[in-house]
């Protein structure tokens, strides 16, 4: 089975026996949506990240979504956004029917370039949304300032940054509402889709689980048009299973980040840089190779049986989706950063073996 994508695989077998517990106790309970382990993971989440509450939804861009409209941004706002990262960020903004506004990257750490935001706000703008991306968290603390100094909303997209800190405080916390996937091949995965929202404001809260059971306050009563999003009962009780085991799992991926920094000698390849104020937790491992030889690289391990993936071959602002109702100016960085970017195998199960495997093929490029 080649490399990475056999990750969801090779994690369930670290903790086979706990995940047929886990499903096994939803089976014999009888109670298949909203009931105990939703709220028990709910809760444990919550105290995890930091957070007073923690609203499980169906999968991240439910909670993207659902954390806009419970700020009520919506026709004719503007929400300021990365190009690099997965539509699923902005996707959300425009079914609000708000504008994406992108703003270029830093070329060091693939996150929003926090220096550029300030020019791009207008009285339209809302919310600043970054995205810690790769598992390492944008620089939080100045946009943070930069939302408040301009009274905007700021939502941390997580989805990639489970455990992820800034200055030892856990991502998740600093915006006034972030959100978390637990899509299988994420640092928290599910065995399908999944998400929270976490916030210390109760009455966002509040609002999220009202809108995430179509606006009801209770059976059939409706007081509002809502949506159906919900976390599973299995879903919920194998993310507590794994939840018990993420920051072991986050050690194995800085573990394995290591050898790659220590391993790989090639000229050609850029490997990534740290915020020294940043725990990275390496959702994923990401090179940039010069010269144009990225595609070149990515098929000699394919060759080795070594599968790997391009995060992401389009900023946003290059797709079709995204032509109309959007707003940016120049982004070299990002369109420069997808041409030459490479996301390495990273995961729990990953051998010493197959990482110096790896090491030796980007070296011989």
């Amino acid at each position: 089975m080649p490399l990475y994508t056999s990750f969801p695989k090779k994690e369930y077998e670290l903790i086979k026996e706990n995940i047929h517990d886990a499903i096994e106790r939803v089976l014999e309970s009888g109670i298949y949506i909203l009931g105990k382990e939703v709220q028990a993971f709910e809760k444990e989440f919550a105290e995890y990240i930091g957070t007073k509450h923690c609203v499980s939804v169906g999968n991240g861009t439910d909670a993207l979504f659902l954390a806009l409209k419970a700020l009520g941004i919506g026709q004719g706002d503007e929400v300021i956004t990365t190009p690099l990262t997965a539509a699923f960020t902005s996707l959300p903004v425009l079914a609000t029917g708000a504008t994406p506004v992108f703003v270029d990257i830093n070329l060091h750490t693939y996150n929003i370039d926090e220096t550029l935001i300030e020019s791009a706000i207008t009285p339209k703008t809302k919310a600043l949304l970054p995205v810690h991306l790769f598992g390492q968290p944008a620089n939080i603390e100045a946009i943070s300032k930069i939302a408040q100094e301009h009274q905007l909303f700021l939502i941390e997209d997580a989805c990639q940054a489970h455990g992820a800190s800034w200055n030892s405080q856990k991502i998740g916390t600093f915006g006034d509402i972030s959100c978390f996937s637990f899509y299988p091949t994420k640092n928290l995965g599910a065995i399908g889709d999944g998400g929270v929202i976490v916030t210390n404001n109760a009455k966002l809260a509040d609002e999220i689980n009202i809108l995430k059971v179509g606006g009801q306050t209770k059976k059939y009563y409706h007081i509002k048009p809502g949506y159906n999003s919900r976390l599973d009962e299995l879903q919920a009780a194998i993310l507590r299973t794994k939840l018990q085991k993420l920051d072991d799992w986050i050690s194995l991926r800085q573990n394995i980040a290591a050898q790659y920094d220590a391993g790989i000698t090639n000229p050609l390849i850029i490997k990534p840089t740290r915020s020294p104020e940043a725990k990275h937790v390496f959702h994923l491992y990401v090179i940039r190779v010069k010269d144009g030889k990225r595609d070149s690289l990515q098929v000699k391990l394919a060759e080795n049986d070594i599968h790997t993936q391009v995060h992401y071959p389009w900023p946003l602002h290059l797709l079709p989706a995204f032509q109309t109702n959007t707003r940016y100016s120049t982004l070299p960085i990002a369109e420069e950063a997808s041409q030459s970017i490479l996301s390495l195998p990273i995961y729990p199960g990953l051998g010493d073996e197959d990482v110096q495997h790896i090491i030796d093929i980007v070296n011989a490029l």
